[in-house]
């Protein structure tokens, strides 16, 4: 049971009206509101530094302590709101507008159930006593570089960290809110992109035996890169994952018709698996594609540069705790998420779910980051009572 003076899709309905591909300002405004307008044990929600908004219920000295974390922010360009009946539509509906409303609700009945001391919101059979905390951390550019969540997880070992941040690091769960079909996602491939250079030595095309021909040594790299994952010390094919893959994407190379090229690139995109990492990747490739070009031909890796790590791929535990809560209250079977997202951050502090409304695609192709994208107000419902659900048995 969710809140009573609270409606998640009513929630969402106002929030979809705002465009947040650009700006999030107004959106995080009515969010903040919002909290603030239906905390009933004088929960604060406070904007930090980085642009989250961050509000705790309960004590995190007392019990566990679970961290409900998802984004504000959507991609362009900006889809307005509609309402069909059960079907909530434009930019933000599904992704992650639904799962927002979806953990608002959740925090705010816990946040009830503090305040009023034995009202346990609908659960008179159990124990009154909450012991335990919730945070909401709601992030304002995942659809970018995640510079929100990066400062959840490492501002919170500065001496001078507000407290919401401080305890986010010694969180014992977190639940991230993305469009899981109202499956309990455990686990999720990571996303490295780089590019691979490879340098040789301008000359005439007429001698072309004078030069180094960097786009002809491409032929060696990208079968190289073909057979990147059958090297003896791949990762090997993960349980819930699946095996990695490395695609090229961009090619690039050369200057003049007449002229042996000096040098040619290749973007690569990585979905990793553990326990693979950036840095693993990166040297693994360089020594693989060495191996197979010509050795008068330069090779040198780059990842794209941003000013936050990459989200790396992560697994948790099936049998985790807030899994089984998950479950048992309602949530799909676990399974993989199909997409990169800001959990990879938080799944090195504690067990980390995916959970929300909504889908990535469906049997007519894209939803999120689509012009058709749209979340059902009845599985919004569904996912609000199983986060609630989920939380009183984590924190009772």
């Amino acid at each position: 049971m969710t809140a009573p003076d609270f409606d998640p899709v009513s929630f969402l309905a106002s929030l979809a009206a705002f465009e947040t591909h650009e700006r999030v300002d107004r959106a995080r405004e009515f969010l903040v509101d919002t909290i603030d307008e239906h905390a009933a044990s004088g929960v604060v929600a406070t904007v930090d530094d980085a642009g989250n908004v961050l509000a705790t219920t309960g004590d995190p000295d007392a019990g566990p302590h679970v961290v409900l974390n998802t984004h504000v922010d959507t991609v362009p360009p900006d889809v307005p709101f509609e309402r069909d009946g059960d079907v909530l539509r434009g930019r933000g509906t599904c992704d992650a507008g639904g799962p927002l409303a979806a953990l608002l609700a959740g925090f705010l009945a816990v946040d009830r159930a503090i305040a009023a001391g034995d009202d346990r919101g609908g659960h008179d059979d159990r124990d009154a006593s909450v012991a335990g905390a919730v945070t909401l951390a709601v992030t304002s550019d995942e659809e970018t570089l995640s510079e929100g969540a990066h400062h959840l997880v490492t501002a919170g070992g500065t001496a001078d960290a507000p407290a919401p941040v401080a305890a986010i690091r010694d969180a014992d769960a977190f639940v991230v809110g993305e469009p899981t079909d109202l499956a309990a996602c455990t686990a999720a491939k990571g996303r490295f992109q780089g590019t691979l250079t490879l340098a040789g030595e301008n000359a005439h095309a007429a001698e072309p035996d004078s030069g180094t021909n960097a786009v002809a040594a491409l032929e060696d790299a990208l079968r190289a890169i073909g057979a990147f994952d059958d090297r003896a010390d791949a990762p090997p094919v993960h349980d819930q994952l699946g095996a990695a893959t490395l695609t090229p994407t961009v090619v690039d190379g050369g200057t003049a018709t007449n002229q042996v090229p000096a040098s040619a690139s290749v973007v690569l995109d990585r979905r990793s698996v553990p326990p693979e990492t950036a840095d693993g990747f990166r040297d693994a490739l360089l020594a693989h594609v060495r191996e197979a070009v010509p050795g008068d031909v330069g090779v040198a890796f780059a990842f794209t540069e941003r000013e936050t790590p990459f989200l790396e791929a992560w697994a948790t535990d099936e049998g985790a705790r807030v899994v089984d809560a998950l479950v048992d209250a309602g949530a799909g079977s676990p399974r993989p998420f199909g997409a990169a997202t800001e959990a990879s951050y938080f799944a090195a502090l504690a067990p980390t779910v995916v959970f929300g409304p909504g889908v990535l695609a469906d049997d007519d192709g894209a939803v999120a980051h689509s012009p058709r994208e749209y979340v059902h107000a009845a599985d919004v419902e569904r996912a609000a009572t199983v986060v609630t659900d989920a939380l009183h048995a984590l924190i009772d």
